[in-house]
């Protein structure tokens, strides 16, 4: 796990592009989820983008499984607003003696056969002691491999097996002199595209879209009925959805519990795709859930 410094930095990073202001233009909205989207947070390894929320939103603060929630209002009834803010992504394996990092996938959540074919080729970051590190996922070679399939037959699909990251190190105590340690987290790396009629593509969009327009909820001037907790959720990908039963714990019971979420185009792939208008729409919605209209 990255050190209290290296998630210091990363959430310093973040909150660089966050300025601490009060969102109120349909462009302050769009650049949020912007940079939500741009955001890495594999689940169970969510420190840095819960350091940035803390910062992000005053009088908020984190639990000890590591969810953020700010109470609104007092009173009955009590209601909650979570948005969850994990991602299936990975983790390093083991570091071979050549340099590279080999992966394993973490998140409960079942994904399709193909989801870890996004990986190959693609460039990627671990998250790790030091800092962020670059890195490529290695693709065989066809000339090196040409006749090992029979005649006709398939090439095998790709898995989480074949992920070779190449770091730039020639060996494994270079790799680790780089913060490249077992356990780092592990994503492809983000690089979030506006396009279109207000579009919005990349991994995970819809799930940083969805918290990007909660926390402008939080942030406008509204006045709650009864008590709302809004609750920044982590480990949801694991069974048992255990960062939102640790808010039930710890704050509830609730009369009513609601979800931000957004309808998404080609989801769970590097081109996850939300229309933005259905940010904006969301962010009123939670805003007179919160006011009870």
């Amino acid at each position: 796990m990255p050190s209290k410094s290296t998630r210091g930095a990363v959430a310093a990073a973040l909150l660089a592009a966050f300025p601490a202001y009060h969102l109120s233009a349909q462009s302050d909205l769009d650049r949020l989820a912007l940079r939500f989207a741009s955001m890495t947070a594999v689940t169970g390894l969510e420190q840095a983008i819960t350091d940035s929320l803390l910062a992000l939103l005053p009088g908020s603060t984190r639990d000890r499984a590591g969810n953020v929630t700010v109470t609104l209002g007092q009173g009955s009834p009590k209601r909650l607003l979570q948005c969850p803010l994990d991602e299936v992504g990975y983790v390093v394996g083991n570091i071979t003696g050549e340099g590279y990092a080999l992966l394993r996938r973490v998140g409960a959540r079942t994904t399709y056969p193909l989801f870890d074919q996004q990986l190959e080729g693609h460039r990627v970051t671990v998250f790790g002691t030091k800092g962020p590190v670059p890195g490529v996922v290695a693709v065989k070679s066809t000339h090196l491999t040409r006749g090992r399939v029979a005649a006709g037959a398939p090439d095998p699909v790709f898995t989480v097996d074949n992920a070779y990251v190449d770091v730039g190190a020639a060996s494994a105590a270079e790799a680790r002199a780089l913060g490249v340690e077992v356990l780092a987290p592990v994503s492809l790396t983000k690089r979030p595209l506006p396009y279109g009629d207000r579009l919005l593509a990349g991994p995970g969009a819809g799930r940083r879209a969805a918290c990007a327009a909660l926390v402008a909820a939080v942030q406008a001037k509204l006045r709650t009925r009864g008590t709302v907790v809004v609750a920044f959720t982590v480990q949801s990908l694991y069974a048992g959805n255990s960062g939102l039963a640790g808010v039930k714990a710890l704050l509830g019971p609730f009369d009513d519990i609601k979800t931000a979420s957004l309808p998404t185009r080609y989801t769970d792939t590097a081109v996850e795709t939300v229309a933005l208008a259905e940010v904006d729409k969301l962010m009123r919605e939670m805003v007179q859930w919160m006011e009870g209209r």
